[in-house]
């Protein structure tokens, strides 16, 4: 029970900092399950996003059916964990590779859609956690693909290390850069809070004849502490996201964008799920709400 404990507090590292397998309770207690918040009609509290986002160990590295979003944007990440292909003439783009056991999950899931993992490219991620870029030494090392970061991400990943291995930086970008390969062009935009280098990606994608503005959203979910900075970033974020052109919402975590709803409707025939302009404000809207009500009780309780 004990070590089941510990797991679920591991699990909420990105509020509370798991100090290993001897951390006592008291040094480590699981975060308070507040403030709740309603938004559009659905509950929320920190832990049930968080939950949401990453579900159990096995679901964030059991492949998830590899499947076409959109255009020649692809879906090859794991049930909770995304990771996306995006295929060129020149060869191919790959945006984060998750924690580095998943790589080769990533890379059968690649081929299972009838492409080569050697032909990336370059490696782009959202944003320096383990869960989304641990494993580009090892894609890099399978791929020789050029790994482009965040200026502002850099010290967390070059601090990222799996089985000692450097993290690989290639070219370093800033706010508004652009990356192009085989003319698909994204275009970096820093939201920061989640971590300093929290990068959405913009790009467009053509089907049916028409063009479609996607977004690969980073992680707007604030810490269970707002300081003065993290209040200016996020603010900042918030604003970005939601003046950016949309009509398909992708993110670092399926659930931020209905993933599995959205794919069970692809066995339907019915029009892309995907292209779903209405949401594309939802997971701002629910982390804005969420960030508002942290902060107005950190308030209240500073108060004499």
């Amino acid at each position: 029970m004990k070590n089941m404990f510990q797991l679920s507090t591991c699990l909420l590292g990105a509020i509370v900092l798991c100090a290993g397998t001897g951390a006592s309770l008291a040094q480590n207690p699981p975060p308070p399950d507040h403030p709740s918040i309603t938004v559009r009609g659905q509950t929320y509290t920190p832990r049930s996003i968080l939950a949401r986002n990453m579900g159990t160990p096995a679901d964030q590295q059991e492949q998830f059916p590899p499947h076409k979003v959109i255009g020649e944007i692809y879906y090859v990440g794991t049930r909770t964990l995304s990771s996306f292909l995006i295929v060129t003439p020149a060869g191919n783009i790959l945006i984060d590779s998750t924690y580095e056991r998943n790589v080769p999950t990533i890379a059968k899931s690649v081929a299972d859609l009838g492409f080569k993992f050697s032909d990336v490219k370059i490696l782009l991620g959202n944003h320096a956690h383990g869960d989304h870029q641990e494993g580009d030494a090892l894609v890099k090392q399978m791929t020789g693909a050029q790994v482009m970061a965040m200026a502002e991400d850099v010290p967390a990943l070059q601090a990222m290390k799996p089985g000692g291995k450097e993290h690989p930086i290639d070219k370093v970008l800033h706010d508004g850069d652009k990356v192009t390969l085989g003319g698909v062009t994204l275009t970096a935009h820093l939201t920061a809070g989640h971590t300093r280098g929290c990068t959405t990606w913009t790009t467009t994608a053509q089907e049916g004849g028409k063009t479609y503005n996607v977004m690969f959203g980073c992680s707007l979910r604030p810490p269970a502490v707002v300081t003065p900075l993290l209040v200016e970033e996020f603010t900042r974020a918030y604003k970005t996201v939601r003046a950016l052109p949309c009509d398909v919402q992708l993110g670092d975590h399926g659930a931020q964008y209905n993933m599995l709803e959205k794919y069970a409707k692809l066995a339907e025939g019915v029009p892309n799920p995907f292209i779903d302009p209405a949401s594309c404000t939802l997971e701002a809207d629910v982390e804005e709400a969420m960030f508002h009500a942290i902060l107005a009780e950190q308030q209240q309780a500073a108060k004499p």
